[in-house]
């Protein structure tokens, strides 16, 4: 099954089955998989993986940490977030990525 996708070509050949199941399973999206989730044009995806603060990690990004981003965007709260991380490579990341580089070790 494929999304309608308008004109956006780059999107066309991007499967909405499979795009679900990896955003079901949490696995990393890339850029064209994330812009069919998030309902955007692959432009403006690719836009948002290069904005300050934005979670890609080497090209890829959680749904969740999308998630959480795009709630920590709308917040105007100052407080910090609670749980700082003992590495700071680790605190630096994406919660789904630092997660699955825990879990690799």
């Amino acid at each position: 099954m494929k999304l309608r996708k308008g004109r956006d070509k780059q999107l066309q050949s991007v499967a909405l089955k499979a795009v679900l199941e990896k955003r079901q399973l949490e696995q990393a999206l890339n850029a064209k998989e994330f812009a069919i989730c998030a309902g955007v044009s692959y432009s403006t995806a690719r836009a948002w993986f290069h904005l300050p603060g934005f979670p890609v990690f080497h090209g890829v990004v959680f749904w969740q940490d999308f998630v959480q981003w795009r709630t920590d965007q709308r917040e105007f709260s100052s407080s910090p977030k609670p749980g700082g991380s003992r590495n700071t490579i680790l605190s630096s990341l994406p919660s789904r990525a630092a997660q699955v580089l825990l879990e690799a070790h």
